[in-house]
């Protein structure tokens, strides 16, 4: 079955729009898919808002968005996790501007509406000016629905849904190796940046299981590494698979001694990492901690794609948001080891300041690559977008009953803009 929508009178068919190996330029430029998008997309299924260290305690919040539309996500006094559309019922204004804090009430600036962290209406100032009282209960901010994941909170507008675990499927296997840089001290996000670059969101999607470009684009980072870390970060050839997880998720794995962060723990420690391990011994650290501290400090040897809006990037959460057909807002989490070693969150933060910070080499090279992906685009109305490389699923990497190419393959793409056909079809 396929959809057509408007545009200028002109139909959309989208199933033709997607093929096995190939997409339409107008998936880059056509405001009506855009705007088809945000409804059948990131409307119907679960978007990633925050992760649980984000809300730590009863009265925390943190402001985040689905697809779009803004929402605040906050923990109760029961611990329960809420995501509330961050508009008032009474005059649309957004009553909570903070990116995060802890708050017992969100107040309306504009006339004084005031809503609990579960979104319950409490107070309407001069209620008695109403030819009736504001019934509060069919008044609270919009709830939608959340569940979450080992720490990963996620949201829909959709109430008959399939369960969050049944969505991740075979992803959740790699997001709980994804959270073992926690180093048994658990997961806590560290700091945040955000940018925005003028392109479609689903150029910043395939680029996350894109190992393809990384040799290219990202060269001056390579240059800028020890021949040690070098060699590591030389990730073609070397093993390496990108593999189909299903409803669009996919994960690249470029490091394969890197999967699994508690395997290996007695190798000799690299030399780049060896400071890092005699400051966490005078700290008084014992030496399997050590060990699982800094095996862990510079993050896992893959990165996870989770349809349509997250990635686990090796050692941070990659967050992309929609926000018109050409510019797409991007959010990177540090993450580092919750209460752990000072030394060894220290020595995460400049890691991801070398490549993902805002002054790191890895940010404006991709950037550009994004941007010159949208301004070559406007060439070639009629033109197709290859996402063909690699077909040959790598002997005895890929799990049974999904597909899979070596570490430079697009499956990851296709995975992506298949599970998009299928939604924007639906």
């Amino acid at each position: 079955m396929t959809t057509t929508t408007s545009r200028g009178g002109v139909a959309i068919d989208c199933g033709h729009l997607v093929r096995d190996d190939r997409v339409h330029t107008s998936l880059y430029k056509d405001p009506a898919i855009f705007d088809q998008e945000l409804d059948r997309i990131f409307r119907n299924t679960w978007v990633w808002v925050a992760h649980e260290s984000d809300v730590p305690k009863a009265n925390t919040f943190k402001t985040s968005w689905v697809g779009n539309q803004p929402v605040i996500v906050t923990r109760d006094k029961t611990d329960t996790i809420h995501v509330l559309l961050n508009r008032c019922r009474h005059r649309a204004a957004s009553v909570c501007e903070k990116k995060k804090g802890k708050s017992s009430v969100f107040v309306c600036p504009y006339h004084g509406w005031s809503y609990g962290v579960d979104g319950a209406l409490r107070k309407v100032p001069h209620a008695s000016g109403y030819q009736s009282e504001p019934e509060k209960a069919e008044l609270s901010l919009v709830s939608l629905r959340v569940e979450t994941y080992n720490g990963m909170i996620f949201a829909t507008f959709k109430d008959d849904i399939e369960p969050l675990v049944d969505f991740l499927g075979p992803a959740k296997k790699w997001i709980d190796l994804f959270m073992k840089q926690g180093a048994g001290f658990g997961v806590k996000t560290l700091g945040e940046h955000k940018f925005r670059f003028p392109g479609n969101w689903k150029i910043q999607l395939e680029n996350t299981t894109d190992a393809y470009h990384f040799p290219i684009v990202h060269k001056t980072f390579l240059d800028s590494l020890d021949a040690e870390t070098e060699n590591i970060f030389d990730v073609l050839g070397h093993g390496g698979w990108v593999e189909n997880l299903g409803n669009g998720h996919s994960v690249m794995v470029m490091i394969p001694d890197l999967i699994d962060l508690e395997d290996n723990l007695d190798a000799p420690i690299p030399d780049r990492f060896a400071d890092l391990a005699a400051e966490l011994v005078a700290e008084g650290h014992d030496d399997a901690t050590v060990r699982k501290v800094v095996r862990a400090v510079g993050g896992t040897g893959f990165n996870l794609n989770l349809f349509p809006n997250v990635a686990c990037s090796m050692a941070f959460f990659r967050v992309l948001r929609p926000v018109a057909v050409d510019e797409t807002e991007i959010t990177h989490v540090a993450i580092g080891m919750d209460e752990g070693p000072v030394a060894g969150n220290r020595m995460r933060l400049r890691l991801h300041e070398h490549f993902q910070g805002p002054m790191g080499f890895g940010t404006p090279d991709d950037a550009e690559g994004w941007e010159r992906v949208q301004r070559g685009a406007a060439a070639g109305d009629d033109l197709w977008i290859m996402v063909n490389r690699g077909v040959d699923a790598p002997e005895g990497a890929a799990e049974a009953g999904h597909d899979a190419g070596d570490v430079s393959a697009e499956t990851g793409m296709r995975a992506a803009y298949q599970q998009w056909k299928r939604m924007m079809t639906a």
